[in-house]
């Protein structure tokens, strides 16, 4: 048994239990870890809710850091000692834990457990978004929705590191700053705005090469109209609802437009990806090229009063628990 975190019971911040949790024995292809810093997602009141459905009780969270105290039979890609991390895997609410070795990333010198835990999602999505999706190079223009939620600080950063000017839209005047501060030329008040009108009179009628959006609903179609001819709109999640369907004929219609609704699942289930993901954010990240806007920190046993901050939106960047 270790502590941490049960939910018994759907329901707000209030039914996350502290208590003692069983610990498994790593089986085939399976590491025991002592975790050092565990990472908090929007994504865990979305389970903790029942908006998002998971069996009765459970332990939250899907991101952490740590060190391997045992591995189970067939592991070949790490010993007892490693420092290791993960950013897809349920149950991280947890002072120990079992996770599958093919979900597990080497932790570098330089980058501390803290770091690690809060940047597995959020970076390796902005990963996959500037590298894999549509890579960003010197001269592009992007425009990235919500740039100052966890996602685009992490990606403004990276995208003006790589060279493109980078065109931000937010939701409320206390983050056009932060926006600024990490990575935006430009910054857009998209609910008190016309981000259309604005990306064209930034852009001079040019328009943008890519929009990455995980706002989703109440940015589209806008977005379609931020870009040239055969751009790239890449919607990766759906802050405010998802996407209604839509006709194809669209994107002929507004520029031989492409689109696309990657997701991080799908572009570390290879290992050697995986691994090189890991090593281009975490090559990025000790550079100094990207910093990681870790803003809040509590103790695993305080996640209700990290929750409601959360949720309150009392904080920015990322936010981690500490064992």
């Amino acid at each position: 048994m270790a502590k941490g975190i049960l939910v018994k019971a759907n329901g707000g911040p209030e039914v996350l239990e502290y208590c003692d949790v069983p610990v498994a024995r790593p089986r085939e292809g399976q590491v025991l870890i002592r975790q050092n810093a565990i990472g908090v997602n929007f994504i865990d009141v979305y389970y903790r809710s029942g908006l998002y459905p998971s069996q009765l009780p459970f332990v939250p969270g899907s991101e952490g850091a740590g060190v391997v105290l045992e591995v189970g039979p067939g592991v070949s890609h790490f010993k007892k000692g490693d420092r290791v991390a993960y950013g897809m895997s349920s149950g991280a609410y947890a002072e120990e834990r079992v996770v599958d070795e093919k979900i597990l990333v080497h932790i570098p010198e330089g980058i501390s457990d803290e770091i690690a835990a809060s940047m597995m999602l959020k970076g390796l999505t902005a990963q996959y978004l500037l590298r894999r999706t549509f890579p960003v190079k010197p001269g592009h223009t992007i425009l990235f929705h919500a740039a100052a939620g966890g996602v685009g600080l992490i990606a403004c950063q990276w995208a003006k590191h790589l060279g493109a000017t980078v065109i931000g839209t937010v939701g409320s005047q206390d983050k056009v700053q932060l926006a600024k501060d990490n990575g935006c030329d430009h910054v857009i008040l998209y609910r008190d705005e016309d981000f259309v009108a604005r990306v064209n009179e930034i852009t001079g009628g040019k328009r943008c090469d890519v929009v990455y959006d995980g706002v989703g609903k109440s940015t589209f179609p806008g977005s379609l109209d931020c870009l040239k001819p055969f751009g790239m709109f890449v919607s990766f999640g759906n802050a405010s609802g998802p996407v209604d369907a839509f006709n194809l004929g669209l994107l002929a219609q507004k520029g031989s437009l492409y689109a696309t609704r990657p997701s991080l699942g799908a572009h570390v289930a290879d290992r050697k990806v995986l691994d090189e993901m890991a090593a281009d954010l975490f090559s990025v990240v000790k550079s100094g090229a990207v910093k990681i806007p870790l803003h809040a920190r509590y103790k695993l046993s305080e996640a209700r009063q990290a929750h409601e901050a959360l949720e309150s939106r009392q904080t920015t960047g990322a936010m981690v628990l500490l064992p």
